[in-house]
């Protein structure tokens, strides 16, 4: 019998088109002889829709006609089992429900990627691929990130990080911090989005406000850091979990301006293959990256310890990068579910699309049976015989 693998994506978020371009892709390169796949497109309003006409890239550009075309859906517990229930069918439901297997959250950016998602499969008990809310969170969060690697000893640049009311009310102080902490140039990013979303290299003071607005736009906590003058840009792909895991080959994308934006990563050049959105795997980049032997080795080796130190777990990619007048290597970002999930890195190692989502999905059962091992209730009943009275509980309450 088939493992049946639910894809989930889309969600509110301001990379939602993005995940539409990744998930296809998935799942176009999903074996499925091996495998049954039940699209769940998540709409920018959280309703679930499932449906054969979800699987094509091209129908997404009337997404009225698709979701009217799809079939809204929810997920719940059922006798031990986690099911796939249809909505909108009136008293007599005339589609069963399906049992689902294994979750596939194909999801980029916060109130999905962040561990939002995660948190949803674990309360259901729902095996699934990609980090566990932790490490997502820890991931999406780019000041809490440097200060996890910072406590492991690996490298970061230092930053100034602060709040959207703090800056309207104290916004002298915090740019005489940034000036004085970081210096020009510099970069302004959100927290915690991804895809270059709102991000911009300041050079003159006279460009700080515009730049932190533009980021406040989009989240409420800032971070501003060094901008690196002499930059190379070296991205790298691990795979496994914090016990076994393995680092791709190097890549260096190549970029339009002073840092790597948004249209660099799914616009320019992007093409269709068979009817999916190349996405990531369209951007301009150097696959193996055009660094020495020995610098490819230092930052695979530092990409599977940032991946242990953050407890990752699937696929990430983490961009690095490297100071050419000093030749350091810094960590700069980890994306729990990378754009494309990387395919293209994990291709130029050797291994395909199709058997890098067989290697995610052991690692998901593998992680769900060390879970099975744990203790996570008691088996006993404390109110069992215990009665109060209106009084006795209010009573209760009181003393405290």
């Amino acid at each position: 019998m088939k493992v049946n693998i639910a894809v989930f994506y889309g969600c509110r978020s301001v990379e939602h088109e993005v995940s539409i371009i990744s998930a296809v892709q998935a799942m176009r390169s999903i074996n499925r002889e091996k495998y049954d796949v039940t699209p769940v497109y998540v709409t920018k309003d959280g309703e679930m829709y499932t449906g054969a006409s979800l699987f094509d890239i091209d129908n997404y550009s009337n997404l009225k006609k698709l979701l009217s075309e799809s079939q809204r859906v929810c997920f719940l517990r059922d006798n031990g089992k986690v099911i796939m229930r249809y909505l909108d069918q009136g008293f007599m439901r005339k589609k069963a429900d399906v049992a689902i297997d294994l979750a596939f959250p194909v999801v980029h950016g916060t109130n999905c990627e962040d561990g939002t998602i995660a948190g949803f499969f674990e309360f259901l008990n729902l095996p699934y691929i990609s980090c566990d809310i932790l490490s997502a969170a820890v991931g999406m969060d780019k000041y809490v990130f440097k200060n996890v690697l910072k406590s492991a000893g690996l490298p970061v640049l230092d930053c100034v990080c602060f709040r959207a009311r703090e800056y309207t009310e104290n916004q002298e102080q915090i740019t005489a911090e940034i000036t004085e902490k970081i210096g020009f140039p510099l970069i302004i990013k959100p927290v915690n989005l991804g895809s270059s979303v709102g991000i911009t290299k300041v050079k003159t003071p006279e460009e700080l406000d515009d730049a932190i607005r533009l980021a406040l736009s989009f989240a409420d906590r800032i971070l501003a850091e060094r901008a690196i003058t002499s930059l190379r840009e070296i991205n790298c792909s691990v795979l496994g979990d914090a016990d076994d895991c393995k680092a791709s080959v190097c890549e260096e994308p190549f970029m339009h301006d002073d840092i790597l934006s948004y249209e660099d990563k799914y616009k320019g050049g992007s093409k269709k293959t068979n009817g999916a959105s190349k996405g990531m795997a369209s951007l301009s980049r150097k696959i193996p990256a055009d660094i020495s032997e020995e610098k490819s080795q230092e930052i695979r080796e530092l990409a599977c310890k940032v991946f242990k130190a953050t407890g990752s777990s699937g696929v990430v990619r983490i961009d690095f990068m490297i100071d050419t007048e000093t030749d350091t290597v810094y960590a700069n970002e980890i994306n729990t579910i990378p754009g494309s999930l990387a395919f293209y890195l994990w291709e130029a190692t050797g291994l395909s699309y199709t058997d890098m989502i067989d290697c995610l999905v052991d690692v998901a059962f593998r992680r769900a049976r060390n879970r099975e091992q744990l203790t996570f209730s008691i088996d006993t009943n404390i109110l069992d015989g215990v009665s109060f009275g209106t009084k006795g509980a209010k009573g209760s309450c009181a003393k405290y």
